[in-house]
């Protein structure tokens, strides 16, 4: 099976920087979104030392094959979703002390949603509000579910989902990478089969561009200009904000 990817991100049409990181590699079947926030020039560091310190902690789990310490991977985990959940804990261990001894970064943040696959399974660590969707017969599954104050409304029935979409609370989010010195990873994982496609974005994208559109982008195109059209459809419909967009395409 071939795993062909591309991601690309744009600052968008309003905002000065662009706070957004992203990382592609398919020869490791690794994709990871970040949206960072905060501080005057937080937000932008803690979404790239986070994709930074991810990758670097899974690859230096995967060097040291260090069997005298494995990591503890409980029954219904697989070892891959194990990797992924003591990055992202060392990730945000280390933003959270730096933006405690930083003044500069203080209150920075980021989300993170990876996704990782092996012989079976898509492995996905996800906090925050970056999504995760899988194109499979037809139909765009969102298989995250965001960390965010209005979708704790629509949970516990007081908002709908489309009114949770244009609430102007929408952005508030209530779990990121480095606010506390602990984080709660959700961890996934899901089969994959020939024919599937993943995507994963900020809310630059969601925010701006429907469902219906995105399935019918991803379905249609190859994931290069799958992503630069969804792109450009989000700074069409306003571009609010950066705009950061992963499609995996597996083949066979």
């Amino acid at each position: 099976m071939n795993f062909v990817a591309f991601g690309a991100t744009d600052v968008g049409q309003v905002r000065e920087k662009n706070e957004d990181a992203f990382l592609v590699d398919d020869a490791w079947r690794f994709y990871l979104v970040a949206d960072g926030m905060g501080g005057h020039a937080g937000g932008g560091f803690a979404s790239n030392h986070a994709v930074a310190t991810v990758t670097e902690e899974l690859k230096r789990q995967e060097d040291s094959q260090d069997m005298t310490q494995p990591l503890r991977t409980d029954a219904d985990r697989t070892h891959t979703q194990t990797q992924l959940l003591h990055a992202l804990k060392r990730a945000n261990e280390a933003l959270f002390l730096r933006s405690i001894s930083d003044s500069q970064l203080r209150g920075m943040g980021t989300t993170l949603t990876a996704i990782r696959f092996d012989e079976r399974y898509a492995n996905l660590a996800h906090v925050g509000d970056s999504r995760a969707y899988l194109v499979r017969e037809g139909k765009l599954c969102q298989l995250t579910s965001d960390h965010s104050w209005v979708q704790e409304q629509v949970r516990s029935g007081v908002l709908t989902a489309e009114e949770a979409r244009l609430h102007p609370l929408k952005n508030i989010i209530t779990r990121s990478m480095g606010h506390e010195r602990e984080v709660t990873v959700d961890l996934f994982k899901e089969e994959y089969r020939i024919g599937d496609r993943y995507l994963l974005c900020s809310d630059g994208l969601t925010n701006m561009v429907e469902d219906d559109e995105i399935l019918a982008t991803v379905m249609k195109e190859a994931p290069e200009p799958a992503v630069r059209r969804l792109i450009q459809r989000a700074k069409e419909e306003g571009g609010l904000d950066n705009i950061t967009v992963i499609v995996v395409a597996l083949e066979a």
